[in-house]
């Protein structure tokens, strides 16, 4: 946890400066950047393309859940349907191979989509880190702004840079409406 402390005693999770235009939000995104501090969190009413950017979000690892969750649902469909044909219940109707495959190909791409859709919903739970009903964000007042008409930046606690003097110091120079401290 952080070793910082806020004037009642609570641990500091990070400082959050609020501003009033997205382009006032991109700009301090790049200088944070520039700043050295890597861990940002960016709070817009809408998805803003440059600000996903700025803070530099990584690749999602979901495509790959999605095709392991996908390749597992087909093999798996696939073999259950061997195993009740084959070793389970074999019957033998108009002389046909107990592992007619052909027959296997329908119902096994249906569980390979329906694996793949399950592996995208709870991979996206997972890799998001919900359901989450509770982030420090919430302490500070003016956030509910954000669902409306206004921008947020957070540095938090988490850089190795992180002095809390030396990011409102930052934060004060990007013209914001105002700088919060944000308490864990």
């Amino acid at each position: 946890m952080s070793p910082f402390e806020t004037v009642d005693g609570k641990k500091l999770y990070g400082l959050m400066a609020e501003f009033d235009s997205p382009q006032k939000l991109i700009d301090a995104c790049h200088a944070a950047k520039r700043a050295g501090y890597p861990s940002l969190g960016a709070y817009t009413p809408y998805p803003i393309e440059e600000v996903w950017q700025a803070i530099g979000h990584h690749k999602s690892k979901l495509p790959l859940i999605v095709l392991a969750g996908g390749v597992l649902g087909g093999i798996g469909g696939f073999l259950f349907q061997y195993w009740a044909s084959v070793v389970a219940y074999p019957l033998n109707i108009g002389g046909r191979p107990f592992n007619s495959w052909i027959a296997f190909i329908v119902p096994a791409f249906e569980t390979t989509i329906l694996f793949a859709s399950f592996a995208a919903v709870f991979g996206m739970f997972f890799l998001n880190g919900l359901p989450q009903p509770y982030h420090p964000a919430f302490n500070v007042e003016r956030f509910a702004e954000a669902s409306r008409d206004r921008y947020f930046l957070m540095i938090t606690t988490k850089n190795e840079r992180f002095r809390p003097g030396a990011v409102r110091e930052l934060l004060e120079a990007l013209d914001p409406v105002e700088v919060n401290e944000v308490e864990d």
